[in-house]
């Protein structure tokens, strides 16, 4: 893993939360988490499997840091470590077999269903939910990952020239 590839990482966790702290909270609190969608975004771009655990505990981190659910800390940082697995495994499966918008479509609609899933989950065990699973579900994590189904590809889109110009992703890679 090369130090810019590091840096880059962060660079995309740390706009990941600046979108989180302008995003307004949903039920009892909870906020969509768009620290997931530049944590996709950046594996989308670097493709490298070395990134997952420790840009998964930095989202983690991160999350837990500025997570306006008591006690969601620990959710966050299982929740993202859960997710990046599973968003490297997608990428790394489907990659050459779907067009890269359509792959991160697909990356940000599961995975962000998973974070939620880990998440709520998580909650659930260690200390409990303010409301319903269901409705945490259906108001919390379903909206973020329709969001996300079509924020991810945006934001990849746009990440993609800069990413091409600083020699993380090779001039091959069909965008189209």
């Amino acid at each position: 893993m090369k130090v810019k590839e590091m840096a880059v990482t962060a660079l995309f966790l740390a706009l990941g939360f600046v979108l989180h702290q302008i995003t307004v909270g949903l039920l009892a609190g909870m906020k969509p988490d768009f620290v997931i969608t530049m944590l996709f975004v950046s594996f989308l771009i670097l493709r490298n499997a070395r990134l997952t655990l420790p840009a998964g505990l930095a989202a983690g981190i991160i999350a837990a840091l500025t997570t306006s659910m008591p006690g969601g800390q620990l959710p966050n940082i299982i929740d993202k470590l859960i997710t990046a697995a599973v968003a490297m495994g997608i990428i790394k499966a489907l990659s050459g077999h779907l067009n890269d918008y359509l792959l991160a479509a697909v990356v940000g609609f599961v995975g962000t269903i998973v974070s939620g899933l880990a998440f709520i989950s998580s909650l659930a065990v260690i200390i409990g939910l303010p409301a319903p699973f269901m409705a945490l579900f259906v108001t919390v994590v379903l909206p973020t990952a329709a969001i996300n189904t079509f924020l991810t590809p945006f934001l990849y889109g746009i990440a993609l020239a800069p990413a091409r110009s600083l020699g993380l992703v090779g001039q091959s890679r069909h965008s189209a």
